[in-house]
């Protein structure tokens, strides 16, 4: 009786949590009914007795809905993210790292576009394709590392950041077409009746009973095959079976309100963490916290903003990019810490001058294709005489500043690789291109009009404390790979999250700001193309003092210091020259590109050793594919334009995952 009462107390307390959370979000709702009408009237509302009443219709069409609608999406993403969790193994998983949410917003838009009537199967239908497509795509690129948290994650984000980039393409050409998807995508709960709430229930119902039928099978997850096998169950079904669940309940969510962050990555951690170990335990706790957590959420917005309709599911971003850190620091046991390191070797001078000969004449074909060759509307052209005399001011100072962007961030790209001894650290996936954009356009919107150079500085000083402050996450887990990648990709969310609320606010700027975090090089002027060129080969010519510091660091604090490399300072200077170039790169080609992830990804498959070769061939591939991707971005789509920063994005996204499939 005892033993029975002691394993008891933990799931009581994790159930009483959740019901704790919904008991507070129930009195939040109360506050904000007050504020509609009387304590007295509440009764008279809730019948209908006056029907003509706005205050009454308010309370029992809006308000009450909206709860309601909360506490069902809450606990339908906690479910999935439960059932997520149990079967990777993974207690990072969610339906937004599995990309749940990213392939519903590419399947919406592609309906929207071109194919309207299968929206007639609703929404949700159309989100449960699109999300369980990417999340099948995820899984295979997983499949072959054996599921590992970092093959999982980085799938994810490399995924999701690839179908963003394509769904930014589909809304900068179709803008009023996809206006509605500015909405959905920013995870509204408003209700006009309860229509919604009605439509919902029964599928959610469903989705539940089926999971409780499925809650045995689960268990066994945590058994090996072998053991799985002797009581009669297949794995291999179960995770199918589970997955797909777990996707049609965040679908079913994302086709009716658009996609909430973190929910059920919340939902299934704060269960875990007040004590529900078993699976029938979380299954229970998990989606009663994350209920608890959306509806409060939404009810604070309210009273928080004053009457002013905020978005509940691009706030849980910004509330959740924390926890997920948090979790981070707590987890950290559980991530792997793999710091590996080949033996340098030099290649032959033979290799090395062929090599340099290859690269350079790739260069000039690159920067002779993109101001000689285009296309108008009679095909493809060559320019030469007077034409091309008459396109030079336009294409010149676009070349010159997407060669010296792709330049800079293939040299950050290798620096953060060698730094951290993670051959995925990027600008780009570790959130630090998106910590300086979020600062950028934080500066754009809300402060007085910059020229470019004072953009540049606080570029580069917000990319400095981004990058900072993804190590700090990481040094204990000695630059873990997942550890360093979900740092980013809260940050990353962070700004995604910014980005959807200011959208749904309608301001008139934003259509400005996304073509410029597109990675478009259309205004650049010639004096700021030439301070990008120039400030990409003041960076090659100080990368040999770096050679010796990029070499020894990655050995750990105690080899360096016995090596005479003061770790702190040298880190510190490595950290700022980073900082510097990835800062002044974002500016002009966006926060998104791939380029410093794919040059020195490229640099390490020619095989190419030791720091000051990897930096100057990753320096020169990470021009030739910037500026191959803005004269492809020009001309493939003619006469609409792809910002070069999509383009290669795109690009970047297919090479990962080619890459990924081989390995």
């Amino acid at each position: 009786m005892g033993e029975s009462a002691t394993i008891a107390a933990p799931v009581d307390k994790s159930v009483a949590l959740g019901v704790a959370l919904i008991a507070v979000s129930l009195a939040f709702l109360f506050a904000n009914l007050a504020g509609v009408v009387e304590v007295g009237e509440w009764s008279a509302a809730l019948l209908g007795q006056d029907p003509q009443n706005l205050a009454h219709l308010t309370i029992r069409n809006v308000m009450l809905p909206r709860f309601a609608m909360a506490l069902l999406c809450g606990g339908a993403l906690g479910l999935g993210g439960v059932v997520f969790q149990q079967v990777l193994r993974n207690p990072l998983a969610e339906p937004g790292t599995l990309g749940v949410f990213a392939g519903a917003k590419c399947a919406l838009a592609l309906c929207l576009l071109w194919a309207p009537g299968f929206l007639d199967l609703g929404w949700d239908v159309v989100s449960f394709l699109g999300g369980g497509l990417a999340t099948l795509v995820i899984l295979l690129l997983a499949a072959r590392q054996g599921f590992s948290p970092t093959s999982v994650i980085l799938s994810g984000l490399i995924l999701s950041l690839s179908l963003g980039a394509f769904g930014s393409m589909l809304v900068m050409v179709h803008f009023e077409a996809l206006g509605d998807l500015f909405v959905w995508d920013s995870g509204s709960l408003v209700q006009n009746n309860w229509q919604g709430v009605l439509d919902l229930l029964p599928r959610l119902a469903f989705i539940f009973i089926l999971t409780s039928l499925m809650a045995r099978p689960l268990a066994i997850l945590e058994l090996d095959e072998g053991g799985a096998r002797s009581l009669g169950v297949s794995l291999n079904v179960v995770r199918i079976a589970a997955i797909a669940v777990a996707v049609a309940a965040c679908a079913i969510v994302a086709g009716s309100v658009g996609p909430i962050s973190f929910i059920a990555l919340a939902g299934a951690a704060i269960a875990r963490g007040a004590g529900a170990r078993r699976l029938s335990d979380r299954l229970i706790a998990g989606p009663l916290t994350a209920a608890g957590l959306l509806a409060l959420t939404d009810q604070a917005l309210l009273i928080v903003s004053g009457g002013m309709e905020i978005p509940a599911g691009a706030v849980t971003a910004v509330v959740g990019a924390p926890l997920l850190l948090w979790m981070l620091r707590r987890l950290r046991p559980q991530l792997e810490t793999r710091n590996q390191h080949s033996n340098e070797k030099l290649k032959s001078y033979r290799a090395m001058i062929l090599g340099g000969a290859v690269l350079a004449a790739s260069l000039v074909v690159a920067l002779g294709s993109a101001l000689l060759i285009g296309r108008n509307p009679d095909g493809w052209f060559l320019a030469t005489g007077a034409t091309l005399e008459t396109l030079m001011p336009w294409r010149l100072p676009r070349v010159i500043a997407a060669l010296g962007a792709g330049m800079m961030l293939g040299m950050a790209g290798t620096f953060l690789q060698r730094l951290t001894g993670n051959e995925m650290a990027s600008p780009e996936l570790l959130g630090i291109s998106s910590g300086a954009a979020f600062v950028l356009l934080i500066a754009t919107l809300f402060l007085p009009q910059m020229d470019r150079s004072a953009m540049m500085l606080l570029s580069c000083l917000a990319t400095g404390l981004v990058l900072w402050i993804v190590l700090w996450f990481s040094r204990g887990s000695a630059n873990a790979s997942t550890t360093m990648l979900l740092a980013g990709a809260a940050i990353g969310t962070l700004l995604s999250s910014v980005l959807s609320i200011l959208m749904f606010l309608g301001d008139a700027r934003m259509l400005r700001v996304m073509v410029w975090m597109a990675g478009s090089t259309y205004s650049v002027t010639a004096s700021e193309a030439w301070l990008v060129l120039l400030s990409a080969l003041a960076a090659l010519a100080i990368v040999p003092l770096f050679t010796r510091w990029l070499t020894i660091l990655p050995l750990g604090r105690p080899s360096a210091a016995s090596l005479g490399v003061p770790p702190s300072r040298s880190r510190f200077l490595v950290v700022i020259a980073t900082a510097c170039m990835t800062g002044a790169a974002t500016l002009f080609v966006g926060p998104l590109s791939f380029v410093g992830l794919m040059a020195p990804h490229m640099t390490r498959m020619a095989n190419v050793r030791g720091p000051l070769a990897q930096t100057y061939v990753g320096a020169l591939l990470g021009g030739i594919l910037m500026v191959l991707a803005d004269w492809l971005g020009r001309n493939v789509a003619f006469p609409w334009q792809i910002p070069a920063g999509l383009f290669a994005t795109g690009i970047g996204g297919l090479y990962f995952i080619v890459a990924m499939l081989k390995r």
